[in-house]
């Protein structure tokens, strides 16, 4: 704590280097949601002509939202592998 009884905190990154980190999560996150929305699809295609989210064209619709939303409350793990090797090829390269 500082003398005001502020928290300490470690100094933030330069701006540039928090919205490129920030830009390459999202990238990694999105590149999960599109590998689990084509698993999705696949699991449901074999269930018949509804499938498991209901015909064409909402149900890819679905499955697309769906796996947004597990790529963005934690998903698999693919998209934090993904955003660890995008930081190590970005340090590799400068």
């Amino acid at each position: 704590m500082d003398p005001r009884g502020v928290p300490a905190t470690s100094p933030a990154p330069p701006r540039g280097v928090a919205s490129e980190r920030e830009r390459l999560r999202e990238v990694a996150v999105e590149f999960e949601a599109v590998f689990l929305s084509q698993m999705l699809r696949g699991i449901s295609a074999g269930l018949g002509p509804s499938g498991l989210f209901g015909k064409e064209p909402f149900g890819s619709l679905l499955a697309d939202e769906y796996a947004r939303l597990i790529a963005r409350t934690g998903g698999v793990g693919i998209a934090e592998a993904t955003y660890r090797e995008l930081l190590r090829i970005q340090g590799a390269n400068r």
